[in-house]
């Protein structure tokens, strides 16, 4: 089947920990000679936030939204051997393997909506974005937004598909809105939902979607204290996504309700 391309490069240095991260990200150089933010699988909650960074990024770049380029990042174990914090060296050893990096925007600033405004369509299409797959860290406080060459870039998805943390109820989700969108930092600018509906609904046709999903690697799937298999899991966030586009309406009516 037809995945998204994805690159695959190998963490040649680690430059320095994020510390305002919960999950401590990192600076890192690859052997493609970039600076990448590297998220860990080693990180508090595992894999799964690496599975809404992919899902989450890819959909976003795919409806036209700036996001930096997600790449495989290799890591090996020489690393954990020579860090001296614990802390680091204990998240770089339970990392060893595939993890996901973003392209590091130099000279990137947070985004400070005091401060830049954002145009209707593409606040629209971030919020809209974040209420089909669950978004509860885009708010005031951690806009996960950056302004970078006078544009609005999005990272940091890893909050989204909250269902896939207790596989046992997460048909339970299929139906249910997000009322969590209300504290959306952009839901003020985002006046053209219905029109952005129109395009979300034109671009992530069932093709796009399973592109997508394809792309997680399998063991960011394979838990010994999950229920599904990797397979499995794989058509429930199809599943999951195609169930709320088909109520686009209500996420729509919901977030106008809510701004």
């Amino acid at each position: 089947m037809k995945t998204i391309d994805i690159r695959t490069v190998n963490v040649v240095q680690y430059i320095k920990p994020l510390r305002e991260g919960g999950s401590l990200p990192a600076i890192v150089k690859a052997d493609d000679g970039f600076l990448y933010v590297l998220k860990f699988r080693g990180a508090g909650q595992g894999k799964k936030p690496l599975v809404s960074e992919l899902i989450g990024g890819e959909l976003a770049r795919a409806l036209g939204l700036k996001i930096p380029e997600l790449v495989f990042m290799n890591l090996d174990d020489s690393f954990s051997k020579t860090e001296p914090d614990e802390e680091i060296q204990d998240l770089l050893k339970f990392s060893v393997g595939l993890n996901l990096g973003l392209h590091f925007l130099s000279s990137a600033i947070t985004f400070d909506p005091l401060v830049t405004t954002v145009d209707a369509k593409t606040a629209s299409k971030v919020v809209l974005l974040d209420s089909l797959i669950s978004n509860i860290d885009r708010t005031v406080k951690n806009t996960n937004l950056l302004t970078w060459n006078t544009e609005l870039w999005i990272i940091d998805n890893g909050a989204s598909f909250y269902f896939h943390h207790n596989w046992a109820t997460w048909e339970n989700h299929l139906t249910r809105t997000f009322p969590l969108i209300k504290d959306h930092v952009l839901l003020a600018q985002a006046t053209e939902l219905k029109e952005v509906a129109k395009d979300f609904l034109e671009i992530l046709t069932k093709e796009k979607i399973a592109e997508i999903i394809q792309a997680i690697p399998e063991d960011w799937l394979e838990h010994e204290s999950d229920d599904l298999s990797p397979d499995e899991m794989r058509t429930a966030y199809i599943t999951y996504l195609e169930a709320k586009l088909a109520m686009i309406d209500s996420l729509v009516k919901e977030a106008e309700h809510a701004r």
